[in-house]
């Protein structure tokens, strides 16, 4: 028998089960707009869910050809506006939304058998709230922004290590880092917002905001 004959073959995907939660969600709970429910579920998630990071978004992109790719970031505002996340312009998504402003936005809250989906467009927020924003980083992720090209080729950790070390060298503690020229926010105004609640036998509930051209919202039941 060799070492590999020795090692436990994985779970089968097929064979796992979770049964979803009975308390579904109907339309005479919803907020009046999709925002106002994000916040009740969003409080719900940070402060019930036992989540890691309630706040984790799937973002996903397709660039001029059509071609997707997904990636976790973090949410950091969100208002009747949109939602805000922030990144270097130079990183794969970036790119993608010069090239293709539509974006999906999935906060998958496992643990609560719930996801909330929003689609929309993407565009940059302004220098002034981009700054304001980048102030409230604490400092070591102020001079990582600048340490890493993101999404770019590098040799090895150690490259981007003795970036990061010799800007430590320049900024040090309690001095200001100047907000870097090609990083900045993402604001996405959505034009859908589902709101996915696990029920009970596979037969979720699955409400979805659609905006409207007098900026209203129309709410949908979706099969599940």
């Amino acid at each position: 028998m060799t070492d590999e004959d020795s090692v436990p073959a994985p779970p089968d995907p097929a064979a796992m089960r979770k049964h979803y939660r009975a308390e579904g969600l109907s339309e005479t709970e919803l907020a009046a707009t999709p925002v106002e429910q994000f916040a009740r579920w969003f409080r719900q998630a940070a402060t019930e869910g036992r989540l890691f990071e309630p706040n984790a978004m799937v973002v996903s992109t397709a660039d001029a050809e059509g071609r997707p790719s997904s990636r976790t970031v973090l949410l950091k505002h969100f208002d009747d506006a949109g939602f805000v996340f922030y990144t270097n312009y130079d990183s794969r998504k970036s790119r993608d939304l010069a090239e293709n402003p539509y974006v999906s936005l999935l906060f998958p809250w496992y643990t609560m058998a719930r996801q909330v989906i929003a689609t929309g467009i993407a565009r940059r927020t302004g220098r002034d709230e981009t700054a304001a924003y980048f102030r409230t980083r604490p400092h070591g992720s102020q001079l990582g922004a600048w340490a890493s090209a993101q999404s770019s080729v590098i040799a090895t950790r150690a490259d981007l290590d003795a970036a990061y070390a010799e800007l430590a060298a320049r900024y040090p503690e309690g001095e200001q880092v100047p907000v870097p020229p090609n990083w900045g926010g993402f604001r996405v105004a959505p034009q859908t917002v589902e709101f996915w609640q696990g029920r009970e036998n596979r037969l979720h509930d699955r409400l979805r905001y659609v905006a409207e051209q007098d900026g209203s919202w129309r709410v949908e039941r979706l099969s599940p």
